[in-house]
């Protein structure tokens, strides 16, 4: 048997062992809290840091499987080289350690196999110093680079990648920082060239002026335009919600209204959901929608309203049913509104609100809305029918979290890349700082995660595309990628030591930029339980 046989076998087997363990630690939770095989909301919620703990655990072992099944597709290509196979060795002996250890749901909380009364799995491997040594040198010389990102695209998923790549390195990541320090907005020259790159039309059928692609060039796009800045990733992500809105569930005049004004960019939506005191919870919404004749007015508050200035379009999640106090009486409305300045911001009468400023994420600004007597036609309901709001956004979370992962993947690149560029440009005590083990085992380990996250999230994209259920996995995409560009960021940060605190490094904001990722599009308590509840579920049988 040859060393890639046995190592491949050995990788195989350590997924198969995380797996098992995954199996075990639902099985003993289940016992815990669905004593009577349904599950009992006080008993979950008395065990929410086990349950949490669970979905990490079984987050971790999805991401093993796709980084084996990685492994294996290269081999077969005849493109599994030392790089690879030192950057599997070095990810399997470090999330191997954490599963029999202490995986870090953050940097306060971890969950050891003791939690669930079982003992270590057996998902052990080394990676000692000489392979430690052995993998930076290797990625110092940028052997094995394009394998690092490699997802298996076809020949239109690699033109994309580099059609976007190009772009970013000459449209963004010039310019980048200097609109983050400026707390400005992304110039709408860069947002009409994007929309004529097909930015917000990816996923809209081509009947409907849309590119008909999946959800795998979303990621592509995505990562690639994060990679730059998370501002310009982020711009598709509100025609990506709108669209997923209509094209599931508009009447047949909505689609035709608003899908090829989506994709054009001729509108640009954005989405109003959350209000200052509901956050996550969007069954408890305030704010009223009241009927009046062909028109509702619209009563309320919100929050946390991304590019709300700039946009056309406003996919509005309001109460109908004021006999109602969950998510039974919510609807949607597609409401209109003229676009505004930094003077004026929301000329629409009916509409007040402003800036709420934030460390990072700045290129299209958060806003809060109030809206007083704010009338949207009634012909505007999506769907026709009241009642279906909270449904219908659920239909577009799987997108939203897969897009995510991707922007994370992305901010996770760009942190890597600065943190390279910087240790091998740096010099101290007569040589650059690469050298230093400590230096150069942040960046290995970052590498080594960055292959786990982007086959995990590519993995989500591929079962969207393939028409399966995919909330488990575009959950555990998020959950794990927003993880990898927060710890990506901070280790980059690290080696840039005081240089990296000061507002001219780059570094200090993709920092900024990347704590955004665990709490938008669910907060990673909430992403933990979604896959715990999803697996305890799918587990009573």
């Amino acid at each position: 048997m040859s060393a890639t046989t046995e190592l491949l076998a050995q990788i195989d087997a350590a997924a198969s062992a995380a797996e098992k363990y995954a199996a075990a630690a639902r099985s003993r939770l289940r016992a815990r809290v669905a004593p009577s095989g349904k599950i009992d909301r006080t008993l979950i919620d008395a065990e929410q840091r086990v349950s949490h703990g669970f979905a990490w655990v079984a987050t971790y072992a999805e991401a093993l499987r796709q980084t084996s099944l990685w492994a294996r597709r290269l081999n077969d290509e005849g493109r599994f080289g030392e790089t690879e196979a030192l950057l599997c060795e070095c990810l399997f002996a470090e999330y191997g350690a954490q599963l029999a250890g202490g995986i870090p749901m953050t940097q306060l909380e971890l969950i050891r196999p003791a939690d669930f009364g079982l003992e270590p799995p057996a998902v052990q491997f080394s990676f000692e110093a000489p392979k430690r040594a052995r993998l930076a040198a290797l990625l110092r010389a940028g052997q094995g680079k394009a394998s690092l990102e490699d997802t298996g695209l076809d020949e239109e998923g690699s033109m994309i990648r580099d059609q976007f790549r190009s772009f970013a390195e000459e449209k963004i990541v010039p310019y980048a920082h200097d609109w983050h320090l400026k707390d400005e907005l992304i110039p709408m020259e860069i947002v009409q060239e994007m929309a004529d790159l097909g930015v917000f039309g990816l996923t809209i059928a081509e009947e409907d002026g849309g590119a008909g692609l999946g959800k795998i060039a979303m990621c592509i796009v995505s990562e690639e335009l994060s990679r730059g800045y998370i501002g310009t990733g982020s711009l598709g992500t509100r025609s990506e919600i709108a669209a997923e809105l209509i094209m599931s569930g508009g009447t047949a005049d909505q689609k035709r209204k608003w899908l090829p004004k989506l994709a054009s960019g001729e509108i640009l939506p954005t989405a109003v959901f959350t209000e200052p005191n509901t956050g996550s919870d969007l069954g408890s919404l305030r704010t009223r929608a009241v009927r009046d004749g062909d028109h509702y007015v619209v009563t309320g508050n919100k929050t946390w309203i991304t590019h709300a200035a700039r946009a056309d379009l406003m996919t509005l999640l309001v109460r109908t049913d004021p006999n109602t106090n969950d998510h039974r009486g919510l609807s949607m409305l597609l409401a209109e509104k003229p676009r505004g300045t930094d003077g004026n911001p929301f000329p629409a009468q009916g509409m007040t609100g402003g800036e709420i400023e934030v460390l990072g994420y700045r290129g299209m600004k958060e806003y809060e809305i109030g809206f007083d007597g704010f009338r949207v036609p009634a012909a505007n309901l999506l769907g026709g029918v009241e009642g279906q709001g909270f449904k219908q956004l659920m239909a577009t979370f799987e997108s939203a979290r897969i897009q995510t992962a991707a922007r994370a993947i992305g901010v996770a690149q760009c942190a890597l890349e600065l943190g390279l560029s910087y240790a091998l440009e740096r010099k101290q005590f007569g040589g650059e700082i690469f050298a230093f083990p400590r230096v150069a085992d942040k960046l290995t380990m970052m590498a080594a995660e960055l292959v786990a996250a982007r086959q995990l999230a590519y993995y989500s994209a591929r079962q969207k595309d393939s028409g399966k259920r995919c909330d488990l996995e575009a959950g555990m995409a998020k959950l794990l990628g927003a993880r990898v560009a927060w710890a990506a960021a901070d280790n980059a940060l690290q080696i840039h030591g005081g240089n990296g605190f000061a507002l001219e490094y780059k570094i200090s904001r993709v920092l900024c930029d990347a704590r955004i990722l665990n709490i938008f599009e669910g907060a990673g308590e909430i992403q933990a339980q979604v896959i715990a509840r999803r697996l305890l579920e799918d587990g009573a049988n």
